[in-house]
């Protein structure tokens, strides 16, 4: 029997779970861990379940607004959520997401010091990302940014988050405890990104004073993040990212060997990437590109060079370009392979700015027709 659009789809069975423990209780919901047992994997459970049953009706829409938040996210540096099944007429529900086996980013410092410069370009990242995509937390403190026992940053708890699309959802909306002096954005009753800016800044000032870290990197950075007045704060994540990475290329040290595969890799597609249309973008997700890289590796491992320079190229290049197909040497792009997977996060980050400032280089036209070069459709 064919399936209209629009029709409902009624599933044969539930899915059952192994309850394993209770992991904690926030203002709007309860975690648990659970199990399932199929696929022999562990997840975080969030129940709708506020701590003040009065507030039951006044807060079910912030956590539905937390899943359509979640589901719009993928960034390694955001957790990640799975499924959810909402009950509206009981005003309940539940999250699945992934369990982060480590500790918050505070204690996680604490113990791992060296971490922190390495931590705070990630919740940057993270931030900068949610910029993007129009997404204000709304309840920035270290109980909600978790690091991973591998050192992996992640941004939890959306529960107070907004979409925010238009002037007005910038406003005050919001009523926390909060844990640092309020910054002069709430006298203006006004919360934005740059408010985030003033919260995460603070947040890494007070890791920094209680912990006596004198390893940091970035107070120049941290200073402009911390000011009271927003006229005087740095405006947005995208400005302090690009600060980290012009900073970086002055304080992180390349071996021999990773500046020869990149400089071979990226001469590479210098070379194959004829030409580009003026619309054309990059992919600014490092690990994204990797696994398209690695996924493209296979299916030509075994060549003296790839068949189709396309396929590494698309990995990434976003939009339309010419390119010379054949001549790609496939130990080269072994090579760099192995370099994006061995280097830090911080390293990542430079090495994949470095090939967008080369692929800035390569000229912009939508009319090429070389003899030498193809357009991939």
């Amino acid at each position: 029997m064919k399936i209209q659009k629009g029709e409902a789809i009624n599933f044969i069975r539930q899915k059952d779970y192994e309850f394993i423990k209770e992991l904690g209780q926030g203002g709007c919901g309860k975690t648990v861990l659970l199990r399932d047992p199929i696929i022999d994997e562990e997840f975080v459970c969030k129940k709708y379940s506020p701590y003040y049953e009065e507030l039951m009706d006044e807060l079910f829409p912030n956590f539905i607004r937390e899943i359509k938040i979640l589901h719009k996210l993928y960034h390694r540096n955001i957790v990640r959520v799975f499924n959810y099944h909402l009950y509206q007429e009981q005003k309940t529900g539940f999250i699945l997401m992934e369990r982060i086996r480590g500790d918050d980013v505070e204690d996680y410092i604490k113990e791992n010091p060296d971490s922190i410069n390495d931590l705070f370009v990630q919740a940057i990242d993270a931030f900068s990302y949610l910029e993007k995509n129009g997404i204000l937390h709304r309840d920035i403190r270290p109980q909600n940014i978790l690091v991973s026992n591998n050192g992996v940053l992640k941004v939890i708890d959306f529960g107070f988050g907004k979409i925010a699309n238009r002037k007005q959802d910038f406003d005050k909306s919001i009523s926390i405890n909060w844990w640092c002096e309020p910054p002069d954005d709430f006298e203006q009753e006004s919360y934005s990104h740059c408010t985030e800016i003033y919260f995460l800044g603070k947040l890494f000032e007070k890791v920094i004073q209680d912990h006596n870290i004198d390893s940091f990197k970035h107070l120049t950075i941290l200073r402009g993040m911390n000011k009271l007045d927003p006229a005087d704060r740095v405006e947005s994540f995208s400005e302090i990212q690009n600060n980290l990475l012009s900073n970086s290329f002055d304080e992180v040290d390349f071996t021999h060997s990773e500046l020869i595969a990149y400089r071979e890799f990226s001469n590479l597609m210098y070379y194959h990437i004829a030409k580009t249309n003026p619309d054309t973008k990059y992919r600014d997700e490092v690990l994204d590109a990797l696994s398209m890289l690695e996924s493209a590796y296979r299916s030509f491992m075994l060549e003296e060079e790839v068949p189709n320079a396309s396929v590494v190229i698309n990995c990434f290049i976003l939009g339309d370009y010419s390119y010379r197909p054949k001549g790609m040497d496939v130990g080269k792009v072994k090579a760099f392979i192995d370099v994006l997977k061995s280097v830090t996060s911080e390293k990542q980050r430079i090495i994949l700015a470095n090939l967008h400032t080369k692929f800035d280089s390569i000229e912009r036209d939508t009319k090429y027709s070389g003899m030498m070069a193809d357009v991939p459709f």
